[in-house]
């Protein structure tokens, strides 16, 4: 009995060689059409999603969104309560892109060190022309949606397992987000395993959503850090409530004047 729904696929169908391959199966077997989404699409679905959630102030913020494939930040205006988007960039550094392209150096911590570096270096590089173009900040604004930014939430929290309504909308501070980005690329696997909101599915991919926090905070250095459950998914669950109004309100316009025509 669904009304109204949209399926999408992100990075991973974009640079895929069998992407559309996968989507016609996806259709023929499950009877799902996948929307193939362009980055600039998602970047605004995650905002769309996550936007309310931005601390009050004057001046441009930052949203980003770390993906598995892809890493989406957006610099946005937020005067009347909606957001305008100022300018955004999408980099095909997600924590699983970046995993499988950074080497491996050995299990020591300074090979764990120095492959963490790399991550950060892939990533600097691939925002540096954006970077370049930054607006200047004084109230410096800054939201995160990912698995990565919500790992670290609880473990900033001391969670014994993850929360959804103690993380959403969470503030923290940005050093210590920072620092338990570097703990953790300093832990052996099977040290990261044991972390509470980490654990086994995780552990491998959580070092390169560390990197990628790192270098996002030394491009908007912010003091403080919103968290946000939210993205994607919401953003396409407004606009399908948008959809739904709008096509009542015409349904209502036609009525009124097909009683006016009578």
């Amino acid at each position: 009995r669904v009304m109204l729904a949209r399926s999408v696929a992100t990075e991973a169908c974009r640079r895929a060689s069998n992407g559309a391959e996968f989507v016609a199966r996806v259709y023929r077997e499950t009877g799902i059409k996948l929307d193939v989404i362009a980055a600039q699409e998602e970047a605004r679905l995650a905002v769309l999603g996550c936007h309310s959630l931005l601390e009050q102030g004057d001046g441009p913020a930052l949203i980003f969104d770390i993906g598995g494939g892809s890493t989406e930040l957006v610099v946005v205006e937020t005067e009347n309560g909606q957001p305008t988007i100022l300018d955004w960039q999408s980099a095909p550094w997600g924590v699983v892109s970046l995993t499988e392209a950074s080497a491996h150096h050995g299990q020591s911590e300074t090979g764990r060190q120095r492959a963490y570096e790399e991550m950060r270096g892939h990533v600097r590089e691939a925002f540096a022309s954006f970077a370049a173009r930054l607006p200047a900040r004084h109230a410096v604004r800054l939201l995160g949606t990912s698995g990565t930014v919500t790992t670290l939430a609880s473990l900033h929290l001391e969670l014994p397992q993850y929360d959804r309504r103690a993380v959403d909308g969470l503030i923290v501070p940005a050093g210590s987000m920072r620092s338990l980005s570097q703990r953790i690329a300093g832990m052996s696997p099977p040290e990261r395993r044991a972390q509470p909101c980490i654990g086994r599915e995780r552990s491998d991919l959580v070092v390169a959503g560390c990197a990628i926090l790192e270098t996002i905070l030394d491009l908007w250095p912010a003091d403080r850090l919103g968290v946000a459950d939210r993205g994607i998914r919401e953003g396409i669950l407004r606009g399908l409530i948008a959809a739904g109004d709008e096509g009542e309100r015409s349904r209502a316009a036609l009525r009124r004047a097909r009683r006016t025509n009578a």
